[in-house]
């Protein structure tokens, strides 16, 4: 069985975000702002995604 492996870009600024979200951006790896990285999908990339829903978009790789 093949690695899945999530390809998520950041598209909404840290600015004036709760720091938990601010924190996570920085966690996940995000340096600026439409930012693309792959993370691998596993619970714990999904709850990062889960609290910072309203500033990613994910797409499946």
């Amino acid at each position: 069985m093949a690695d899945k492996t999530l390809k998520i870009t950041l598209v909404k600024s840290k600015i004036g975000q709760v720091p938990k979200a601010r924190a996570t951006v920085e966690a996940m790896g995000f340096k600026k702002l439409n930012q693309t990285i792959e993370l691998p999908d596993n619970a714990a990339t999904r709850g990062q995604i889960q609290r910072i829903r309203h500033m990613v978009k994910v797409e499946e790789v």
